[in-house]
C-alpha cells in the first residue's frame, strides 16, 4: 500500500497527508452509506408509503448527503486541490440540498415533479461519485465500489425518467433499492479508505520513530 519511494499512498515523503486525506474522508464516506442504507430499508419496508412523507424522508437524505459532499469538497478547496477534483462533489452537494429544498417546501408536490427531482439528483451524485473515484484511483484499489455506486445511480435516474409516471409505489421501490446497493458500496469504499488511512499513520509513526533513532 505504498509508493516507491516507501511513502504512504497519499502522502508526501514528509509524511503529510494530500487533499485526499484518508482518515477525513472514510467518516463521511461510511455517513453517506449508512444513510442511504437506513433510506432505503424504510422505502422497502413502507411500501404503502405517502407520497407526502416519501417527499420528507428523500428530501432528508438529499439534505445530508447533499451536506456530506459539501463538505468534501470545502475540504478539498482549503487544500487547494485541482477544481477537477472537487468541483463535482460541490455542485453535487448543491444539487442535494436545492432538492431537499423543494421536497421540504413543496408539501403538494406530484409524483411527476418528485419523480424528476429525484432522477436529476441521482444523475447528478452519480456524476460527482465516479469523479471523486477517479482521485481515489491514485490512493487505493477500491475505487471500483465508488465506481459501480455512481453507475447505479445514473442508471437508476435514467430508468426513473424513462418512466416518469409509473407512481409512488414503483419510485418508492425504485428509490429504495438504489439507496441499499448505494449505501452498501459506499460502506465497503469508507472500508478501503479506513483502512488506507491506518496503514498511513502507522507508516508515518515509523517513518518518524526511525528518523528519531537515526538522530540520537
Amino acid at each position: 500500500m505504498s509508493n516507491r519511494e516507501g511513502t504512504p499512498p497519499g502522502a508526501t515523503a514528509s509524511g503529510i497527508i494530500l487533499f485526499l486525506n484518508p482518515q477525513k474522508m472514510w467518516p463521511v464516506m461510511a455517513l453517506r452509506g449508512i444513510l442511504a442504507i437506513l433510506f432505503g430499508i424504510v422505502a422497502l419496508l413502507w411500501p404503502g408509503i405517502t407520497l407526502l412523507v416519501l417527499a420528507l424522508l428523500f428530501g432528508a437524505w438529499a439534505l445530508l448527503d447533499g451536506i456530506s459532499l459539501l463538505a468534501n469538497a470545502f475540504r478539498q478547496g482549503r487544500a487547494h486541490a485541482r477544481w477537477h477534483d472537487w468541483v463535482p462533489s460541490l455542485l453535487a452537494g448543491l444539487l442535494g440540498i436545492a432538492v431537499a429544498v423543494v421536497t421540504v417546501l413543496v408539501p403538494a408536490i406530484t409524483v411527476l415533479v418528485l419523480t424528476i427531482v429525484a432522477a436529476i439528483l441521482l444523475i447528478g451524485v452519480g456524476v460527482a461519485e465516479i469523479a471523486i473515484a477517479v482521485g481515489l484511483r491514485r490512493l487505493i484499489r477500491g475505487e471500483v465500489f465508488l465506481v459501480l455506486s455512481g453507475l447505479a445511480g445514473i442508471i437508476a435516474g435514467i430508468v426513473i425518467l424513462l418512466w416518469p409516471l409509473s407512481g409512488a409505489l414503483v419510485l418508492t421501490f425504485m428509490l429504495g433499492v438504489y439507496a441499499l446497493v448505494s449505501g452498501i458500496l459506499l460502506l465497503a469504499v469508507a472500508w478501503r479508505v479506513h483502512h488506507l488511512a491506518r496503514v498511513g499513520t502507522a507508516s508515518i509513526a515509523a517513518g518518524g520513530e526511525h528518523r528519531g533513532r537515526a538522530l540520537c
